[in-house]
């Protein structure tokens, strides 16, 4: 998996801040404004990547839509992240390979059809298959006959996986090329949503209206302007709306949104401008959320290159880490939205498994005395420095990555010796990575797709990982992850690959700099105001006055 979240989380950000923006509405300064009267939250939102499908939309503001639109065979807990079962009526497997899935009945799509077994099969099928061009295809690429309908060259061998088979209208089996106890948990994701007929009959005229089978349905888009989605009087699930519907309103600049939500023209705004985290919550008068989410900010290192990958040069990569004042740059550019991270997963694993707090041991503590020495005694840095690369065009990427290398020249006490390397754009960025030309320190952050301990490592270190950036490879690594996905207990599963991660700290493959919390801030007009795990409102649960 390519931890495609992760990349669109930077691109959705870049979208966000990119240009100019429209002139804001007026109102009181407590943000309540006068408000319509018609029950529906008006939130900040940025067009989408690509026009709604769920195996093609991997990026947050597309994100927002199916999650209010769809729902799949499992929902994760709003609070916990936990998996817990939403279509699915159960999953069963007894060799952790070839599984069940028995539907509830009773659901419906948004124009009143039937949600059957085949809704899924064949919306999975689709989303696989090479010839759509879907970006989220790679989700499926654990079920057998994956390759056979997504070769890496030529034209696919068939159109539908082997290891898919309807067996009646609310069962279906699957088949898994390799042993995945965790699998099951994976599927809240968007990318397994199901799908109507009319998506296949009317491709495009789906596309201009999307039909889902969650709590909203869609009843209109504007490009530049906004999207209006309203209860769906289909759905029968337990988290039905608390609220009439919602209208995401497209901004391009996000100091707009916040003008607007302080002037009572908006009602919900997540991702606030970095520029006004330290004054947001006096600002909004304690409307402000600041709360974890799956999001891991890491350097890696290019083990493509001798120079930085030699075991002697271990003590010089545990030296880079141990040089870094991780909560000096956490307070002074994050106002305390980011936690010094000292492991290689998030906290918002915490209750669904997986998060270990202090794995990484003494080499994420700032130790300079200890780093320089580690560093000195191993020769220095290769070529006497070391750079950090990231593109520029989003986030506060060029002010880390300053204070990073400032925290590292002051180790060693050599003004030059780290310097940053900025790129212009993302694209940039991601292409020189493709191309493997890094050369020392690289930004590779990850924004879970789904909570679980897996999805935190296997795509990133294991080898030929679809996110194995720096290229890393470990065959005691990838036989303890192979191990944990084939137990049946999920407690040893996840202990398992715990000690796969610690392998992969020991040897300082990426220096875990801090956990990203989610933020948002809301108007007087509404209440009950959160975020789930993946820093998303949890847009059902929010009450207008």
């Amino acid at each position: 998996m390519r931890g495609a979240t992760r990349v669109t989380w930077a691109l959705a950000s870049s979208v966000a801040v990119a240009l100019a923006a429209a002139a804001c509405g007026g109102g009181d300064d407590d943000g309540g404004g006068t408000g319509s009267g018609d029950g529906v939250v008006r939130a900040f939102w940025t067009d989408p990547q690509n026009p709604i499908e769920p195996a093609n939309t991997n990026e947050v503001q597309g994100g927002k839509v199916l999650d209010m639109a769809f729902r799949g065979l499992k929902r994760y807990d709003p609070e916990t992240a936990k998996a817990e079962n939403a279509m699915a009526e159960s999953i069963d497997t007894t060799d952790q390979q070839n599984f069940t899935v028995k539907l509830e009945k009773g659901w419906k799509f948004s124009d009143g059809t039937d949600v059957t077994a085949h809704s899924f099969v064949d919306a999975w099928n689709y989303g696989a298959l090479v010839t759509n061009k879907q970006i989220s295809s790679y989700f499926f690429q654990f079920i057998e006959g994956y390759d056979d309908v997504h070769p890496d060259e030529g034209k696919p061998k068939a159109k539908k996986m082997s290891g898919l088979k309807v067996e009646d209208d609310h069962t279906f089996t699957v088949k898994l090329s390799q042993k995945f106890s965790l699998w099951p948990e994976t599927l809240g994701y968007s990318a397994y949503a199901p799908l109507p007929e009319k998506f296949f009959t009317d491709h495009d005229g789906w596309l201009k209206k999307p039909v889902g089978n969650g709590p909203y349905k869609v009843d209109s888009y504007t490009k530049g302007q906004a999207m209006k989605l309203s209860k769906n009087e289909h759905y029968d699930g337990p988290d039905k709306p608390r609220n009439e519907g919602v209208e995401l309103k497209v901004y391009t600049d996000q100091n707009t949104a916040y003008t607007d939500l302080q002037a009572g023209n908006l009602d919900v705004v997540d991702e606030l401008p970095a520029g006004q985290l330290k004054n947001a919550d006096k600002d909004l008068n304690g409307r402000y959320i600041n709360q974890p989410a799956g999001i891991l900010q890491t350097v890696s290192f290019p083990f493509y290159d001798e120079k930085w990958s030699s075991e002697d040069m271990l003590p010089v990569r545990r030296g880079l880490s141990m040089a870094i004042n991780r909560e000096q740059v956490t307070k002074k550019i994050y106002h305390d939205t980011r936690e010094p991270a000292t492991d290689l997963t998030s906290p918002v694993l915490k209750s669904a498994g997986g998060y270990k707090p202090g794995l990484c041991g003494d080499a994420c503590e700032y130790d300079p005395e200890k780093a320089k020495k580690l560093i000195d005694d191993a020769g220095g840095l290769p070529g006497g420095k070391v750079t950090i690369t990231s593109n520029v065009d989003t986030g506060s990427h060029r002010q880390w990555m300053e204070a990073v290398c400032n925290s590292i020249n002051d180790t060693l006490g050599k003004n030059n010796a780290c310097t940053v390397n900025p790129v212009p754009t993302f694209g940039e960025f991601r292409n020189s990575i493709s191309q493997q030309k890094m050369t020392g320190l690289f930004r590779t952050g990850w924004q879970m797709d789904y909570p679980l301990i897996q999805n935190f490592l296997q795509p990133i270190f294991y080898t030929g990982g679809s996110s194995n950036d720096s290229h890393f490879s470990d065959k005691k690594v990838d036989d303890l992850m192979d191990e944990a996905n084939e137990l049946g207990d999920e407690g040893a599963a996840i202990a398992k690959f715990q000690e796969a991660e610690k392998r992969i700290l020991d040897q300082m493959v990426a220096i875990p700099l801090w956990y990203q919390n989610g933020n948002a801030g809301y108007s007087s007009r509404v209440s009950d105001v959160k975020l789930n795990p993946f820093s998303v409102p949890v847009f059902t649960d929010i009450k207008v006055k």
